[in-house]
């Protein structure tokens, strides 16, 4: 169920998602300063291409502080207008009976854009 899932994700619109993820990412790494918000873009671009079957679970890492700091200016960049497109899109997809699913897979997607530091993707 989770391939058909994923499969029907990808062909309306999965691919789209990940796509601007990847491409954001690229701009993001061509700065040395850009380099850990462009590997946090790939992770949402991997979560963005095949949602189904992952989960994101929170991290216990030695980064402290850094990790919160980093997150924050996530946040104030670019974290807040893609996690409230994500919201849009969930709250959309909640409207029909169907895609209940795929809202659900956008709030997924709308927690990990909020903050991506010291998260990680698991399959589940």
């Amino acid at each position: 169920m989770k391939t058909l899932g994923n499969i029907i994700w990808v062909v309306f619109g999965g691919i789209f998602i990940a796509i601007e993820y990847v491409l954001g990412s690229v701009a993001l790494m061509i700065t040395i300063i850009g380099i850990p918000f462009g590997l946090q873009s790939l992770k949402l671009a991997e979560v963005a291409l095949w949602p189904f079957g992952k989960k994101v679970k929170h991290r216990e890492s030695t980064s402290g502080c850094l990790s919160l700091l980093m997150n924050v200016i996530w946040l104030f960049v670019g974290g807040f207008p893609i996690m409230l497109t994500h919201l849009l899109f969930g709250l959309l997809f909640y409207i029909t009976i169907i895609g209940i699913p795929f809202g659900n897979q956008h709030f997924k997607l709308m927690r990990l854009a909020l903050t991506p530091f010291g998260k990680e993707i698991v399959n589940s």
